[in-house]
Parts: C-alpha cells; sequence; structure tokens
C-alpha cells in the first residue's frame, strides 16, 4: 500500500498566497509519509471575474505558482497532481490538470474537456475547452488518469481511461454548493463502481471572494464505491486528508466481479 494526501484548500486571486498555503500542505504530506499529494481546481488561483481570471493566467514555464510547486515537489521527493491556468489562443485560458513527478518535473497535463456552464458561472466565456483525453501517467501510487471537476458528469472519459488501465481517476474540483450537496458524493461513487478503481477527488473549500463560494468535502472512494474520506472542513484552514492505495484490492474487485462489455451490441467511446 501506499499513501497518498488529499489537499483541500481556499484558493483566491492571489497566486502567492496560494503558493504559501500549498508549500504548508506539501510539508504537511511529506510529514505523513504520503508519496503523492492531490490539490484541486484552479489552485493557483480563482479570480472574481473573467477579465482577471485571463489576466492572471501564466505558461508553466513562466509562471511564478507552478515553478514554486515544482521546486517543492523537488525538494520534498513528493509528486503533486494541481489544477492551474494556462493561457490559450483567443485571449481565453484552458483550465488544467498538471502532474508534477518527485522530481520536480512536469510529467503530464490534461485540459479541462467539458466547462462548466450553470446559472452564473460561465466557464465557457474564459476558458478553452481541451481536446483529448490524456493517457494515464505512471506514478508511484499506480497509474493515473487526469480529469477536473464538471467532467465528473460524463462517465465516457473514466471509461476510456478504465480501459487504458487507470489505476486511480482524478477529479480536482472547484463544485458549487448547491451542485455539491445534490451530486457530488453520489457522481463520484457511481465513477468508483462503474471504472472499479480509486477515485480522488480534491476540492476548493470556502468563499473565494464575494461571487463564489465552493462547497468542499474532498473525497476518496475504492473501487468497491466506499468512502474513504470526506473533509468536510472548517471555514477557510487548509488541511489534508491520507489514504492507503492498495492496488491489490482493486484487482481482487476486478477479478470478483468482472464488468465484460457486450461491445458486440453497442460501441466503445
Amino acid at each position: 500500500m501506499v499513501i497518498a494526501a488529499i489537499g483541500q484548500l481556499c484558493s483566491t486571486s492571489s497566486m502567492s498566497n496560494n503558493l504559501a498555503l500549498c508549500k504548508i500542505l506539501v510539508q504537511n504530506a511529506v510529514d505523513a509519509g504520503a508519496k503523492a499529494l492531490f490539490l484541486p481546481e484552479a489552485t493557483d488561483y480563482i479570480a472574481s471575474n473573467p477579465t482577471e481570471s485571463v489576466a492572471l493566467a501564466r505558461p508553466m514555464d513562466r509562471s511564478p505558482f507552478v515553478l514554486g510547486l515544482r521546486q517543492a515537489a523537488k525538494e520534498s521527493s513528493l509528486a503533486i497532481n494541481v489544477g492551474i491556468h494556462v493561457p490559450a489562443p483567443g485571449d481565453k485560458i484552458c483550465n488544467r490538470s498538471c502532474w508534477i513527478n518527485e522530481n520536480g518535473e512536469i510529467e503530464s497535463y490534461y485540459d479541462k474537456l467539458h466547462l462548466f456552464d450553470y446559472g452564473s458561472l460561465k466557464e465557457s466565456n474564459s476558458v478553452l475547452a481541451g481536446k483529448e483525453i490524456t493517457e494515464p501517467v505512471e506514478t508511484k501510487l499506480g497509474r493515473v488518469g487526469l480529469m477536473i471537476c464538471f467532467d465528473l458528469r460524463f462517465p465516457e472519459i473514466s471509461l476510456s481511461l478504465k480501459r487504458q488501465n487507470a489505476d486511480i481517476m482524478t477529479y480536482p474540483s472547484a463544485f458549487t454548493v448547491p451542485t455539491g450537496k445534490a451530486h457530488w458524493e453520489t457522481l463520484l461513487r457511481a465513477r468508483a463502481i462503474e471504472t472499479q478503481a480509486y477515485v480522488i477527488a480534491a476540492a476548493q473549500i470556502g468563499p473565494h471572494n464575494l461571487k463564489r463560494t465552493s462547497y468542499g468535502h474532498s473525497m476518496v472512494v475504492d473501487p468497491w464505491g466506499k468512502v474513504l474520506l470526506d473533509m468536510t472542513g472548517e471555514g477557510t484552514n487548509p488541511e489534508i486528508g491520507l489514504v492507503d492505495i492498495d492496488l491489490s484490492y482493486r484487482e481482487t474487485i476486478k477479478t470478483e466481479m468482472p464488468l465484460l462489455r457486450r461491445t458486440d451490441i453497442y460501441s466503445t467511446v
């Protein structure tokens, strides 16, 4: 078994402050013996409007936040999965999940395919949707599949990653409070059950600004659909939760309940 740390925090528009909070979580994860730290969507910043969000975005090789987190990963020999923003064509940005390995190198990344246009939040106003599913990344915890937040409502991605032998499905998120209360746990458990994989969903929590508040409840679900971790949180204080990732247990679940798809009747994604 390998220990995974899940970080929960409340990002603001201050990247320097957000980086300082992440460094605290990195140290906490190292002290706990974790091999990887999973951070939420948009950990680098959450802006108050689309114009500010586009203005704050920096390329990965020039972002003080990303460079600082890469240094922290290298110094602590800790892999980090983190949600960030990068500039995109057309005065837009990409909503990206980045895998930084224990050497501080960006080993893989994924750009969010499904954008959140609900109520007053119109992600498509400033975000360019991704165009491909990223192959699972090999890590000390197993093969990790990268997704982001609203992708959770579309099982096609996780099923594709399952066929690519992903052991862990990640959904770094900043769920709204109403949708979180209604659907968060149900969706996460469903994705775990149908892929027979661990699901790790690090989440933003609390008020980021006057316009936006996130649900929290960072969660880990095992391949049988059991909730291993639910971080209810208190206010906006950053914290970590810890879980053991046991790939032999996943193999047992897959063996005892084989999910044999009738691809002679319906197509695969």
